[in-house]
């Protein structure tokens, strides 16, 4: 039997690359999926034109309990910001502008219903 972590993990996946399909059919080019360092990772790093998407990929099955959008918390804005900052310096190195989107995935049967996409979620700037 499947434990609840691989199911989690499973359904993620389907959701991130519903994600990443959405961002190329709109032009983007994904430069890095999950890209990870300690203390916080970036589901998507996608570039259209000049300006860089940091991308938090939230998929849900049918009726959750709470949506998508709500698990985008203070502490986890926090997080992607820093791991973007990361990013923006040590890979970019400081080129382009960049964003912080939200993409929001419902899932049945290990199929997309929805997919809603957020551009410029939250502001990056440090409060």
């Amino acid at each position: 039997m499947q434990n609840y972590q691989s199911i989690s993990r499973k359904t993620g996946d389907i959701g991130e690359r519903a994600a990443a399909d959405f961002l190329v059919r709109n032009g983007y080019k994904i430069l890095d999926r999950n890209y990870t360092v300690r203390g916080g990772e970036i589901d998507i790093i996608a570039q259209k034109d000049e300006t860089i998407a940091f991308v938090e990929v939230k998929t849900r099955k049918e009726a959750p309990l709470s949506e998508g959008e709500e698990a985008i918390t203070p502490v986890k804005k926090k997080r992607l910001i820093a791991t973007a900052e990361r990013y923006y310096i040590e890979v970019l190195k400081c080129r382009g502008n960049c964003r912080f989107d939200v993409c929001v995935v419902t899932v049945s049967d290990r199929l997309v219903k929805h997919l809603k996409y957020y551009v410029n979620a939250f502001d990056g700037s440090k409060q």
